[in-house]
């Protein structure tokens, strides 16, 4: 299971985040949510995919066994218990297997919840808690297998009409007031992002200092999954992408076998898991420690873009404001290079007008990070009006939310470019929390300045002192 192995159980910071989801709930009318973990899911034949908890289930509880579900209950009188957690009994032969598991009456008291029962017992106590609810809160369109669990609870309900009981008379999609919870970081969940941000970015320089020419994209791979465990983080964040060369302009490319090359660049997106908080850290360097000078410049207009995004990175503006800042540094490298037609296209407004510049740049500049690598919370303020366009407007930036900023460039060969310009992809990628007059980087310990990886790499390729 991925699970925190050392730091401890943060009761007080959960307990507060189910009481808010409680009072949440109590303000729209009252009513008992449902919060199931993640299956465990096989990976062929009897052998299971490494386990990884539900993002919201955890947010909740940060309790990381499978087979595990939480009941809050907005209704609860004085004395009743208004958080409930059901999760596997003990059983020793199974620990004998698979290692400890806390089971129901240890999980309540090392969790903070105010009762819990074993999960096999789940479906006996279900239209119980939920029977004279005014309302159910969970996420609709799950999963078919849940969806269906709540419909026989429904229906267990609805079967005691005749003596009184009634079943909810509204579902309250249950999502949205949790990533409105989510997507604005408390101190505790900082901690960990920053510690994970730490862990990923030692894992880049180790990965700079160790690339030669003749290594392979795995080889790269492995040392930045043996810095991550090396250094306490549970797992990646996601799949590992190191491109070497024309690999680099494939957005989401697996790490191959493909060998880096003397002259090519190498592409790195990967960052690790700690404690269930992803960071997400991409560099590009060249694999002879050395950028060319068409690799530089693409470079420096890269990274320009990336500093106007973070410094229109602050409260109060719209989430779209540094993708905007990014993408005109881009439209106008683009036309100084000759990237972009400079016949057909006289400014930056231009190549922006006619997304011109979409063929060498088509991703956003960043996304929400935090449990998730691309982390929950709607982009857009669902409760707004829309534009004279239809859209609805960006959502604005608060203190304490958590985003990527993470403009890139990747030029393919064709014959309308320069040829010097051929094959290269570079993307440059930092975490960022959000401050009142700005943004703070948390993934800096490795360097983004073409000089200081340069210097980085050089001295990783000195022998040792003797």
């Amino acid at each position: 299971m991925n699970t925190p192995t050392e730091s401890p159980i943060a009761v007080s910071v959960h307990q507060a985040r189910r009481e808010r989801l409680l009072a949440a709930m109590r303000a729209a009318g009252g009513g008992v949510a449902l919060v199931p973990t993640a299956p465990e899911a096989l990976r062929n034949r009897d052998t299971e995919y490494p386990y990884r908890h539900d993002s919201y289930f955890y947010y909740l509880s940060g309790f990381a066994e499978p087979q595990s579900f939480i009941v809050l209950d907005a209704t609860a009188q004085a004395g009743e218990p208004a958080s409930i957690l059901f999760c596997r009994t003990k059983d020793a032969e199974r620990e004998t297997w698979e290692g400890f598991h806390y089971g129901p009456e240890a999980a309540r008291e090392a969790f903070g919840f105010d009762a819990a029962f074993p999960i096999e017992e789940i479906d006996a106590q279900m239209p119980r808690l939920i029977a004279d609810a005014p309302a159910l809160f969970y996420a609709f369109g799950r999963t078919g297998e849940f969806d269906a669990q709540v419909r026989r609870w429904l229906d267990a309900v609805r079967a005691q009409g005749r003596s009184g009981v009634a079943a909810p008379a509204r579902l309250v999609d249950i999502q949205p007031v949790l990533d409105d919870m989510r997507i604005v970081k408390d101190e505790h969940e900082l901690a960990i992002m920053r510690q994970a941000a730490r862990i990923s970015a030692q894992a880049h320089r180790r990965a700079m200092q160790v690339c030669r020419p003749g290594m392979r994209e795995f080889e790269l791979e492995a040392e930045l999954l043996y810095s991550f465990r090396r250094n306490g983080a549970q797992a990646p964040a996601y799949g590992s992408i190191v491109a070497a060369g024309a690999n680099a302009c494939v957005l989401h490319y697996p790490a191959g076998n493909a060998i880096a090359r003397d002259g090519d660049l190498i592409l790195i997106d990967a960052a690790c898991e700690l404690d269930g908080y992803a960071s997400d850290i991409t560099r590009t360097f060249p694999a002879n420690g050395r950028f060319s000078p068409a690799q530089r410049e693409l470079y420096e207009i890269v990274l320009a873009a990336q500093q106007a995004a973070i410094d229109a990175t602050r409260a109060g503006v719209s989430f779209e404001a540094p993708h905007d800042a990014a993408v005109r540094v881009l439209a106008q490298g683009l036309l100084d290079t000759g990237i972009v037609d400079r016949n057909k296209f006289g400014s930056a407004d231009d190549v922006i007008a006619e997304r011109a510049y979409a063929r060498f740049y088509m991703h956003r500049t960043g996304h929400w990070i935090g449990m998730d690598v691309h982390d929950c919370g709607d982009y857009r303020e669902r409760t707004a009006l829309p534009d004279a366009s239809g859209a609805l407007p960006w959502r604005t930036l608060q203190a304490s939310m958590a985003l990527t900023i993470e403009p890139g460039l990747y030029v393919r060969a064709a014959p309308d470019v320069p040829e010097a310009y051929w094959n290269i992809g570079i993307r440059i990628e930092d975490d960022a929390i959000v401050t009142e007059d700005g943004c703070v980087l948390i993934t800096r310990d490795v360097p983004v300045e073409a000089d200081a990886i340069e210097a980085l790499m050089r001295d990783g390729r000195q022998p040792a002192a003797a």
